[in-house]
C-alpha cells in the first residue's frame, strides 16, 4: 500500500500501488470551487493521470495555479490543433505566443489567404462539440525513433527537428481520438474540463481566448494590443527571413555551424533598431516643440540600462548630449518604502519613487538649471549626494530610466511634446514548436536568475519565490502603460535560450527538490533541454544577454 500525503488537507491516505493522482482525488476532501487541472507531486508538475507507485506529497492544483494554468492551456491548444487538422488538413495552424489576454495563431493557407471568420465560426464550433463529448487525452510513451517516424508520416517538420535535436531516448506523445500531436509538459485528462475559452478572428489569424486567471469561470477581458503586436511581426517576419520558424530550425543551424552568424545578425538587427529611434528622437529634437526627454521602461531584466547606455552612444553620434539618470536613485529610504499586508517591502510599488522630488530636479533641468542629483545606496537602503551634478545645454537630452518612467504621475508638469516615450519588452517570437509556444516571462525569469546569482544577491530558490511578486507588480505598475509608447523595443533575439542554457542549468540545480520553488526549476530545467547550447564567446561586450551573464 501507499502513503499519500496530501497538502491541500495535511492528511495522510492509503491507496494501491499505481493508483492516478485522479482516481485519488475523492479520498481527499478540501474546497474545490475550481477544476482541479493537474498536481505537483514530490514538488513535480504532473498530469492527474500519472500513476504513483512510492510514497509521495501531492499538492493539488486549478486554474489559479501557474501550473493548472498552462496545463489548461496547453490542452486548449490541442484542442484547437484537432479541430483545424480535422476540418482543414491542409492548413497549418502555429500558435505564436500570448497577446491581448489570449493565444495569437497564425494560420497558413495553401492559397496564402487569411483565415477567414466563416472558417473560424467552423473551427469553434468543432471544438465545442469535442468539449461535450468529454473525449480523453490519452498519452503514450515511445523510443524516439518511434515519434519521429509518426510525425514524419503526419507531415509535421517542426516536431521532427525538434525531437531528432533533442537528445532524448524516450519521449511522450498525446492522441485525442486518432489524432496524435506533442507537448512538452501534461494535459488534462479530458477535453469535458475544458469549459471556458473562445476563438475569433485576429489580425489575420485567430485569438484563442482563455479563462481569466483571479475568475476562472469567466474569459480574460480581451484589450488591443496593436504597438506590442506589430513589434512581434517584425521580429516574425526577420525569424521567416532567416528560415528559422521554431527552436528545431535554430538547433539544426547551431549544429551546421551557423550559430556565430546568427548571434552578429541579430546583434546587428537590434543596433539597427536603436539607430532608427536615436534618428528620429534627433529629428523631433529640432522641432518647434523639441523633444527634451526620452523615457525608458520595461518590466524587470527587460534591458533598460543596457538600452539606456547604447542609445546614448547613438544620440552622441547624431550630434546629441545624453544626460541620464534612474529613477531608482529617487528611491525613499528603505524604512519609508510601502509594504504588503504580510510586513515585507513592496519595492516595485510607485510610492517607493519620490516622484514629487524628481520631478521638481527635472523641471530645474529643464530651466537650464544646475542639479544635483542622489544615488541610492542599496546597501544602506538610503539616498546619498555624492557630487553628481547635471546641466542640459542646447543640444541635451535628458535620458530618465526605471520601471516606473512612462507612469504619467512622474512627470505630469512636463509638457507631453517634450517627451519621447520608449517600453523595453522581451517578445519571444520564436517557438519549440508549431504547437508549443514559449511563456512571455520564461526570458526575464531566466535573465534574472542569473544575474541574482551571479551577484550574489539571491539564490535561484529567492529569486523563484518572488517572481509572482514581481509579475503581479508588473501587470499593475508598469504594462499600463506600453501601449502609449512612441517605441517599443525588443531585447531578445533567436539564440538567447541556447546561450543562457549552460549558465542557467547550474544555477537552476542549486533549487533543493524538497521545497515549493523546485517545481518553477524543474521545469525550466527540461524547458532548456530543448536547445543545442550555444558559446557565449561571440556576444560582443554591448550586448543586452552580456548584463545578465557577464
Amino acid at each position: 500500500m501507499l502513503k499519500i500525503f496530501c497538502k491541500n488537507t495535511g492528511t495522510f491516505q492509503e491507496f494501491q500501488e499505481g493508483t492516478t493522482l485522479l482516481d485519488m482525488l475523492p479520498a481527499f476532501e478540501f474546497e474545490r470551487p475550481y477544476d482541479i487541472l493537474s498536481a505537483k507531486v514530490n514538488n513535480v508538475s504532473e498530469g492527474l493521470k500519472f500513476r504513483v507507485f512510492n510514497n509521495r506529497d501531492v499538492e493539488y492544483l486549478d486554474y489559479r495555479s501557474y501550473n493548472g494554468r498552462n496545463v489548461y492551456c496547453r490542452s486548449l491548444s490541442f484542442l484547437l490543433c484537432k479541430a483545424v487538422r480535422d476540418l482543414y488538413p491542409d492548413f497549418r495552424v502555429i500558435l505564436r505566443r500570448p497577446i491581448s489576454k489570449g493565444f495569437f495563431c497564425a494560420v497558413d493557407k495553401p492559397d496564402g489567404t487569411q483565415v477567414t471568420e466563416e472558417e473560424t465560426a467552423a473551427i469553434r464550433g468543432l471544438m465545442r462539440d469535442l468539449v461535450e463529448r468529454d473525449i480523453p487525452f490519452r498519452r503514450h510513451e515511445v523510443q524516439l525513433a518511434e515519434a519521429i517516424r509518426i510525425f514524419k508520416k503526419l507531415g509535421y517538420d517542426d516536431k521532427v527537428k525538434l525531437l531528432q535535436t533533442s537528445g532524448d531516448v524516450y519521449i511522450t506523445y498525446y492522441t485525442l481520438q486518432d489524432t496524435a500531436d506533442y507537448f512538452y509538459d501534461a494535459l488534462v485528462p479530458s477535453t469535458g474540463l475544458l469549459k471556458v475559452w473562445d476563438l475569433t478572428p485576429y489580425r489575420g489569424g485567430m485569438l484563442l481566448r482563455v479563462p481569466d486567471r483571479h475568475a476562472p469561470g469567466e474569459l480574460a477581458p480581451f484589450f488591443e494590443q496593436p504597438k506590442t503586436f506589430d513589434v512581434f511581426a517584425e521580429t516574425l517576419r526577420w525569424n521567416r527571413i532567416m528560415e528559422l520558424d521554431n527552436v528545431g530550425d535554430v538547433n539544426c543551424a547551431c549544429l551546421n555551424g551557423k550559430a556565430s552568424d546568427l548571434i552578429q545578425v541579430a546583434e546587428a538587427l537590434q543596433e539597427k533598431k536603436i539607430v532608427q529611434i536615436a534618428e528620429d528622437i534627433e529629428q523631433r529634437h529640432h522641432l518647434e516643440d523639441p523633444v527634451r526627454i526620452v523615457l525608458i521602461t520595461g518590466p524587470t531584466s527587460s534591458g533598460k540600462s543596457t538600452f539606456c547606455k547604447r542609445l546614448s552612444v547613438q544620440l552622441k553620434a547624431c550630434g546629441l548630449h545624453p544626460v541620464s539618470f534612474s529613477t531608482d536613485d529617487y528611491f525613499v529610504n528603505r524604512v519609508d518604502t510601502p509594504k504588503f499586508p504580510d510586513g515585507s517591502y513592496d519595492f516595485d510599488n510607485f510610492e517607493t519613487v519620490d516622484h514629487d522630488y524628481l520631478q521638481e530636479d527635472v523641471l530645474q533641468l529643464l530651466a537650464g538649471e544646475e542639479v544635483e542629483v542622489p544615488e541610492y545606496n542599496f546597501v544602506t537602503g538610503r539616498r546619498e549626494f555624492n557630487g553628481k551634478k547635471l546641466k542640459l545645454d542646447e543640444r541635451s537630452i535628458l535620458l530618465i530610466e526605471g520601471i516606473h518612467a512612462l507612469n504619467p504621475m512622474l512627470t505630469n508638469l512636463v509638457p507631453d511634446a517634450t517627451k519621447f516615450r520608449i517600453f523595453i519588452n522581451t517578445i519571444t517570437s520564436i517557438s519549440l514548436d508549431d504547437h508549443n509556444c514559449i511563456p512571455t516571462s520564461d526570458n526575464r525569469l531566466l535573465r534574472r536568475i542569473v544575474r541574482d546569482y551571479n551577484k550574489g544577491a539571491f539564490s535561484a530558490r529567492e529569486t523563484i519565490a518572488n517572481w509572482p511578486n514581481v509579475r503581479r507588480a508588473e501587470v499593475k505598475w508598469i504594462y499600463p502603460y506600453q501601449e502609449v509608447a512612441d517605441v517599443l523595443f525588443n531585447s531578445v533575439y533567436l539564440l538567447e535560450f541556447a546561450v543562457m542554457r549552460t549558465h542557467a542549468e547550474r544555477i537552476l540545480a542549486t533549487v533543493p527538490k524538497n521545497c515549493p520553488e523546485y517545481s518553477e526549476a524543474h521545469r525550466l530545467l527540461l524547458f532548456l533541454h530543448y536547445f543545442v547550447p550555444v558559446s557565449d564567446k561571440e556576444l560582443p561586450p554591448t550586448s543586452f544577454i552580456r548584463t545578465y551573464i557577464g
